[in-house]
């Protein structure tokens, strides 16, 4: 910055002795709204991070002799989580070889038989499936009146039985992820976890700057007070009927809601980013499986 700009800064430090200075809630209200193409390269800046990370190569120590936790075993069995399968090793409803066994820690071999309830369980290979969902297929495992499911699209990538993480309404289109992993399942869904969603929602009518303003304010629902986390223009600040929102929450049609609540019509809802995956060089009603750099950065969010 050259001169003009050191002796602006002057002026405005005398000025800021005599002026509070603004909150960081009262500056983000002052920011105008950026392009989408700007919003979504510093997300991708952030989510990409895992390409850096060397994780450590998984390895079994002599000692262990290929053993691994019973809780472990339980989870990897699809039946329930690491901390659940730990409550029901105790309550003495888990047996190895026949032996009922009620200590937490406990390890077992794959040759050992375990059961659960009278029933003998088998670990499965954790699978890890992205599909970019097309329009009116239901975000579940099964229907009962036979929709179409995003289970039943990827039913023929793996041999295990796959579940979608989280909500994502029939209309709605873009990132699923479908997996047998109950942990992460679990993490990708705990409120207090905050995952990242991005959304690309197109309105019939233009959208008033102002409303984007109190999104990011935050406005009240009727389940409650809700903000988004960045609101942006995806083409430019003249085409308002294309609008990018990121957020935090998994709320039930929150994205649909959120722009009902100021009375504009909805052409369509598009998911973009999933706790940092994206739907690049997936076309609409494809899948493919998870790298193991992106599993591995899902497990250490």
């Amino acid at each position: 910055m050259g001169v003009r700009g050191r002796s602006n800064r002057n002026s405005s430090r005398s000025n800021n002795r005599k002026k509070t200075e603004k909150t960081p809630f009262e500056k983000k209200k002052d920011q105008k709204p950026k392009s989408f193409k700007t919003f979504s390269e510093r997300v991708k800046s952030k989510t990409t991070s895992s390409q850096k990370i060397k994780f450590a190569p998984k390895s079994v120590s002599k000692a262990d002799d290929g053993k691994i936790r019973l809780n472990k075993y339980i989870a990897n069995a699809g039946i329930c989580s690491r901390r659940d399968a730990d409550e029901m090793i105790k309550l003495g409803i888990v047996t190895v070889n026949g032996n009922i066994v009620q200590e937490v820690g406990t390890k077992v071999s794959l040759t050992d038989v375990v059961t659960y309830d009278g029933a003998t369980i088998r670990p499965e290979k954790k699978q890890y499936i992205l599909l970019n969902k097309p329009k009116n297929v239901l975000n579940v495992y099964a229907d009962p009146k036979g929709r179409k499911t995003v289970s039943s699209i990827v039913q023929n990538a793996c041999k295990e039985e796959v579940f979608p993480v989280g909500k994502l309404d029939k209309t709605t289109t873009g990132i699923v992820l479908l997996t047998n992993d109950n942990d992460l399942i679990k993490k990708l869904t705990h409120p207090k976890n905050k995952i990242q969603h991005i959304y690309h929602v197109v309105l019939q009518e233009k959208m008033n700057p102002k409303h984007m303003d109190m999104l990011r304010e935050g406005i009240e629902l009727d389940d409650g007070f809700f903000k988004v986390e960045e609101a942006a223009f995806v083409k430019s600040n003249e085409d308002r009927h294309h609008v990018g929102v990121e957020l935090y929450s998994g709320r039930n049609n929150i994205v649909r809601r959120l722009f009902e609540y100021f009375g504009y019509n909805i052409s369509k809802i598009d998911r973009v980013n999933f706790a940092g995956l994206t739907k690049k060089d997936l076309p609409r009603g494809k899948y493919r499986p998870l790298e193991n750099k992106e599993i591995g950065f899902l497990k250490m969010m």
